[in-house]
């Protein structure tokens, strides 16, 4: 399997990014179970663990973890700036041909990265991992539907209803984004400016052994609206499109009206009816004001010049790779 070529590389090195938030019970068994798994398939691999502002002693384990694993390098963030972003600085941060991104609670099994680099071999790009079931409530899981029925038409690809945080890619599609610093990250959305060879395949998904996830019914929306307002000029149309239909809507009570007044000889009595004509129009309106001021808003956070994330130290890279 890895003897494919990859970017013209007949033996592919692996660099798996993990972001790491408050996970600091995690990181040890993390390094131990993934090491002999990507070892046996590749002789060049790393592991980047990306401390996105955890509060917990993450970044003292993954210091030591550093210092005792020559194949592991650590990045500290200033502040937690969310999965997405550290994930990006962790991929511009990547050594090696593949790159492997998956979460730091060991719901994603290590030792299923075989079966998504087999899936890859056989000519996608990228490659999502999809979970066989999951274990989240009904909010949650709602949230997740909806993200990725967002995600799917930011990127205008099928397989993204089987997107998750478990994914492979060759390494090279980053060039697609590499100018890219906009505070808003979307890393299935940027890996699709790349390539349109997306792929996926069924994995375990582990239950998670304590705590809960950080990724709330009411982050996702969160992050469902920034894909949509970042990424993509879908509601700008939808706004439009309800701004014709009430148009419209407008012309036939015009006609309605004007008839009544020629066949009666009088207008429509009742304030009730003007004020319901009044509040519809003034709510489409308003709905349609909130949708450009979101894009605005992505706009003015573009003119600061407000970086997507800040490095405070890294530790185990070589001096040239740092700099």
């Amino acid at each position: 399997m890895m003897n494919e070529e990859a970017g013209g590389n007949l033996n592919p090195g692996i660099s798996v990014v993990v972001p790491v938030y408050n996970s600091s019970a995690y990181l040890r068994e993390l390094a131990e179970r993934l090491g002999p798994v990507i070892a046996k398939l590749s002789p060049k691999y790393e592991l980047i663990l990306v401390n996105d502002g955890s509060r917990d002693e993450s970044w003292k384990v993954i210091s030591g973890l550093v210092q005792e694993f020559s194949w592991i390098r650590g990045i500290d963030l200033m502040r937690n700036y969310g999965q997405h972003n550290s994930l990006l600085v962790g991929i511009r941060a990547a050594e090696h041909d593949l790159t492997v991104t998956m979460d730091d609670d060991l719901q994603n099994p290590p030792e299923e990265i075989p079966l998504l680099l087999s899936r890859l071999s056989e000519g996608f790009d990228v490659v999502y991992g999809d979970p066989l079931k999951g274990g989240s409530g009904m909010w949650r899981a709602l949230a997740s539907r909806m993200t990725r029925y967002v995600l799917q038409k930011a990127m205008g690809a099928e397989t993204a209803r089987r997107a998750s945080a478990f994914r492979v890619f060759r390494t090279c599609i980053r060039k697609a984004f590499s100018g890219y610093g906009s505070p808003f990250v979307s890393i299935d959305v940027l890996l699709s400016w790349g390539t349109t060879r997306f792929g996926a395949v069924s994995v375990r998904h582990d239950p998670r052994k304590e705590g809960k996830s950080n990724y709330t019914f009411r982050k996702l929306v969160s992050h469902a609206v920034n894909m949509m307002t970042g990424f993509s000029i879908w509601p700008l149309r939808f706004a439009s499109m309800v701004g014709f239909a009430f148009t419209l809507f407008g012309l036939g009570v015009l006609g309605y009206v004007l008839t009544r007044y020629i066949a009666s000889g009088g207008s429509i009595p009742g304030f009730p009816f003007l004020a319901s004509i009044i509040a519809v129009f003034s709510g489409a309106q308003l709905f349609a004001l909130g949708i450009i001021g979101e894009y605005l808003a992505r706009l003015h956070f573009r003119s600061m010049g407000r970086p997507y994330a800040s490095v405070r130290t890294r530790a185990g890279f070589s001096k040239a790779s740092s700099e």
